[in-house]
């Protein structure tokens, strides 16, 4: 089969952390063809999509990432595009999936251009605000006040479009610097922001649980450096082995038809203290993480499920 990411530059994957690298690998292994091209990269002819693209190679031994070739054709006659651009989800970002919307019948996209419009990874979420901790969003500065004051004088406040842990902090009633957060994250009002009750198991790591077409692939514990409330690798926290609870399967089970609905075949589910922090869609990380905890290629189920499904499509 052929394979297509739509990514930030591939050159700059790291061989050990990246989770694109991982499907690169485990794809190659199956024997498909795979290649690389950035947002920019595709253009529309009529009902036509077409792109610009690189074939690639990957492997574990330096050179991690082999470019090729450049190549044009139409996106439909690939059978798989893994949308795998980081974060924002930003104008660029929702051009992108209209594009892929056109003409990809028999083209497996992973997640679907649709499940990404709808699902903002933390206001999707809020569709099971029963199984999250206390949460309201508003650009409103004295609401979060009183949301602080409420949680017992501490919370955590979060932008709405952030990923990897940026800009995320916690907020203490008697801090100073309080005002100055809540006006920066907000833009001084003119901007929504997410605010959290604050989970002192964070302290402990939180979990990165890690789905395929709605149902559990694995879940590895991401824990903060000491002098950090943020888990995510990307900011420095290390990573451990672990299981799910019966109340997170529960998560998962309520959460997964949901997401398969969407389109959201891979996602990273975020809990801290057995309650949903986030719903991860864009470009979910940490398979690479789970694969050495478990001794397992938990990628190469990926790829198999993505065959599966093109096969399914005629």
């Amino acid at each position: 089969m052929r394979f297509l990411f739509v990514m930030d530059p591939a050159e700059n994957m790291l061989p050990d952390k990246d989770t694109s690298f991982a499907f690169m690998r485990a794809a190659i292994a199956r024997g498909h063809q795979l290649f690389h091209c950035a947002p920019e990269d595709l253009s529309l002819a009529g009902d036509q999509l077409e792109v610009r693209c690189t074939d690639l190679k990957v492997a574990d031994q330096s050179p991690h990432v082999v470019l090729g070739s450049t190549s044009e054709f139409r996106v439909a006659e690939l059978d798989a595009v893994f949308i795998r651009k980081d974060p924002p989800f930003d104008t660029a970002y929702l051009h992108l999936t209209q594009e892929l919307d056109i003409g990809l019948e028999q083209t497996v996209v992973m997640n679907h251009p649709a499940g990404l419009r709808a699902a903002n990874e933390k206001l999707f979420a809020l569709q099971f605000h029963h199984l999250m901790p206390r949460t309201a969003v508003t650009r409103d500065r004295e609401k979060i006040f009183d949301f602080v004051r409420d949680g017992g004088g501490q919370a955590v406040l979060k932008p709405l479009d952030g990923a990897g842990g940026s800009g995320v902090v916690a907020l203490f009633e008697n801090d100073k610097n309080l005002k100055a957060l809540v006006d920066l994250l907000t833009s001084e009002g003119q901007e929504q922001a997410m605010v959290q009750e604050f989970k002192p198991s964070v302290e402990k790591g939180d979990k990165r649980v890690l789905l395929l077409d709605g149902e559990l692939l694995g879940a590895i514990r991401r824990v903060p450096r000491a002098d950090d409330i943020r888990a995510n690798i990307h900011v420095g926290g290390t990573v451990e082995a672990t299981e799910l609870t019966a109340r997170e399967m529960e998560i998962v089970q309520q959460v997964g038809p949901v997401l398969r609905k969407h389109g959201l075949y891979f996602v990273g589910l975020d809990m801290i203290g057995e309650s949903l922090i986030e719903i991860n869609v864009t470009s979910p990380t940490g398979i690479q993480e789970l694969g050495r905890l478990t001794n397992s290629c938990p990628e190469d189920q990926v790829i198999a499920w993505v065959e599966k499904k093109r096969l399914s499509l005629g």
